[in-house]
């Protein structure tokens, strides 16, 4: 097969197109390279089987050559990243809403199964239904808060698959992603775990933001890829709605604890508020971790990695990014030529 994964050079897609060549199928990465990073898949730019594509899902000309070209469709384009959604909320929902529109629009034309991502983040603020985890028929709650436009865009794409399999038939499957780490993943976006990572290792204070008290769950790239993959290779699972993610839970203020035993580092704890991180107006949630028995059921997948493995890797790979970037630093002082 052929396949298509818009934000094929972010984070998640260029570990997704690692998996899909290592199955044997050919893969074109979409990517406009606003949040994704050609740094992500030069190592996979002479492969046989593997191409990249500069374009964006708000071009439809673009979306529909590459779809029209393609077997299946992994949708991972979007906006990412608490601090950028925050900061550029028209942005954010016109590339959530009008790209998936793109996609969706392209994939029925062509006749093209379509992996729709979507986040935890529709979830919204709190767990209602008495098991302290999300479940995917929750209800979702909503805030006043400019960070929930993110929410409600990935929300609308999802209504969007949805209808479009109901009313035209199209083949889709939704995976709401929980917190996904794992190397090539940047702490510029708001990324938590590599965020405290580098902080430690530069002997820089690791900052909570907020109290602290707020508990997550961290999921490992591959399981997730792993999950994805799994999904899309499931027909009983088109026209669904799933977790993916780990359901061991953590508290922020444990896991910075966690990252700097991790690291030996003598770095201070230092809590940071909200205001002070993204501006007035910002609002988080305490409780995000997911119900993940839908997954098991339909697919037989449970994450492989515990939390500490998954810290353990982060922190060896930021390790080694650091030591990259202090050599490219240092080469570039001794020979001035170097820009």
């Amino acid at each position: 097969m052929k396949v298509l994964i818009t934000g094929g050079a972010g984070f998640i897609g260029s570990h997704l197109a690692e998996a899909l060549l290592a199955c044997g199928q050919e893969v074109v990465a979409l990517d406009d390279l606003s949040t994704g990073s050609l740094q992500n898949i030069l190592h996979l730019m002479r492969r046989p089987g593997f191409a990249f594509v500069l374009g964006s899902i708000m071009d439809a000309t673009a979306v529909d050559q590459a779809v029209r070209a393609a077997d299946a469709v992994y949708h991972l384009g979007a906006a990412v990243g608490v601090r950028l959604v925050f900061e550029q909320p028209v942005r954010t929902m016109e590339t959530n809403v009008r790209g998936t529109q793109h996609v969706l629009d392209a994939c029925l034309r062509h006749g093209r199964k379509v992996f729709v991502a979507s986040t935890s983040e529709v979830y919204g603020k709190d767990v209602r239904n008495g098991t302290g985890r999300f479940r995917e028929d929750d209800d979702i709650t909503i805030g006043p808060s400019m960070r929930w436009c993110y929410a409600t865009s990935k929300a609308l794409d999802e209504f969007m698959a949805r209808a479009y399999a109901a009313d035209k038939g199209l083949p889709v499957v939704i995976g709401r992603y929980f917190n996904t780490v794992g190397p090539r993943q940047s702490p510029a976006y708001g990324m938590v775990l590599p965020r405290f990572a580098e902080q430690a290792l530069a002997g820089r204070p690791i900052t909570v933001y907020g109290d602290g008290r707020q508990v997550r769950s961290f999921s490992w790239v591959g399981d997730v890829v792993e999950a994805t993959v799994r999904l899309m290779e499931t027909p009983a699972a088109e026209g669904q709605v799933f977790n993916i993610g780990s359901d061991e839970p953590v508290t922020v203020r444990e896991l910075a604890h966690r990252v700097r035993a991790q690291t030996a580092s003598a770095s201070p704890i230092v809590h940071v508020p909200y205001e002070e991180a993204y501006g007035p107006g910002f609002e988080d949630i305490l409780y995000r971790v997911p119900e993940l028995t839908k997954l098991r059921a339909f697919v037989g997948f449970t994450p492989r990695l515990c939390l500490d493995e998954i810290i353990d890797r982060v922190v060896t790979y930021t390790r080694e990014r650091l030591a990259v970037g202090a050599g490219s630093a240092a080469a570039s002082i001794r020979d001035p030529r170097r820009t």
